[in-house]
């Protein structure tokens, strides 16, 4: 309680540095990490707190990128005022108009929203990546790389939190290293580009239209901390192969063509066949971390809302494994995981 008592204090503090009355707060949803958020609003002014516990998170990634996206001419939220220390951020509200809502209320307007997050990230990959960022009056960020390891990392996941929930008996040592030698090779076969700006949760809960604005202006960044330098595909994967929402296959071929179109016409040199190769190792990746992360989160964190997430990424994955390339790493995954199965929730069995 004391703990609890402390930060409350550490926060009105900051508030009352910044002129901000604990009475102009309300609660706005979390995330799947440790930060909450809070509207601020009085009559003429509004804002939003970013409560990140330092022991817990980092906001000067948050800080540092939203810097860069601002100078660089994307939609991302205006840092008000900070203390790194205490995990703190004031931010600019840009208010309630998430994709993933204008899209439920309008559905007509799901193809015009997502041309525009396609475009953005046509825009963001033509801009040279800084390795090194500026903010807060002379601190400096570096961008970390989204290498072949951490992709690894990230994919064992599933392994080490999902597999064991839904296997009947324990899981042999022997399969933990097929599936990450399968991986290890599947990476190595993700075709080389020069690496871009990876917001690497760029998804319709993630995405705010800001109808006011025009072109790419209009597509606000709320999530992208934790930024790394990898490939151009990774964000259209994150975008089209949604754990939220259902994006048809339609729309997402549309979108993919979208993309390459745009970025060819902007100079890059993109082979189509390639691309749908690391199209396809990417999201059979991020969708196998995803599995292993809703897993740790109702199993470590006690979020269990998550689970019922996992029968929809489990249909994502199914659709990326039916990619030639990774027809090894299908028959793993058919062997270990049989769809009735996949059809069931950690915990259930």
């Amino acid at each position: 309680m004391m703990q609890m008592e402390d930060r409350d204090a550490i926060i009105s503090g900051f508030l009352a540095a910044e002129g901000w009355e604990d009475r102009f707060r309300a609660p706005l949803s979390g995330d799947a990490s440790f930060r909450c958020y809070e509207r601020l609003h009085d009559r003429e002014r509004k804002a939003v707190l970013m409560n990140a516990p330092p022991d817990k998170e980092d906001v000067r990634p948050f800080w540092a990128l939203a810097c860069h996206l601002r100078a660089t001419g994307f939609s991302a939220p205006e840092v008000i005022a900070g203390n790194c220390d205490a995990g703190l951020l004031l931010l600019e509200d840009f208010g309630d108009e998430l994709y993933s809502r204008v899209v439920e209320d309008n559905p007509d307007a799901e193809e015009l929203l997502y041309s525009a997050a396609v475009d953005l990230l046509v825009d963001l990959h033509q801009q040279p990546i800084a390795q090194n960022l500026s903010f807060a009056k002379g601190n400096r960020y570096r961008v970390p790389r989204y290498s072949e390891q951490l992709l690894l990392e990230e994919a064992q996941l599933f392994t080490t939190w999902y597999l064991p929930e839904v296997s009947v008996s324990a899981v042999a040592q022997g399969e933990k290293v097929v599936f990450t030698n399968l991986w290890r090779d599947l990476l190595c076969r993700v075709p080389a580009t020069a690496p871009v700006l990876v917001l690497r949760d760029y998804h319709a809960d993630n995405l705010i239209w800001l109808s006011e604005r025009s072109g790419i202006a209009r597509v606000g960044l709320l999530d992208f901390q934790d930024g790394v330098a990898g490939h151009p595909a990774y964000d259209l994967v994150s975008l089209l192969e949604d754990a939220r929402r259902d994006v048809s296959p339609l729309l997402a071929g549309t979108m993919i063509e979208r993309y390459v179109n745009g970025a060819s016409n902007h100079g890059a040199a993109i082979d189509r066949d390639e691309f749908r190769i690391a199209y396809a190792i990417l999201g059979a990746q991020r969708n196998t971390k995803i599995i292993g992360i809703f897993t740790r989160l109702w199993r470590r964190d006690k979020k269990p809302i998550y689970l019922e997430l996992i029968p929809r990424v489990w249909g994502l994955l199914a659709r990326d494994l039916e990619h030639p390339a990774l027809t090894d790493l299908k028959s793993w995954y058919d062997n270990q995981v049989p769809a009735a199965v996949r059809a069931t929730v950690p915990g259930s069995i």
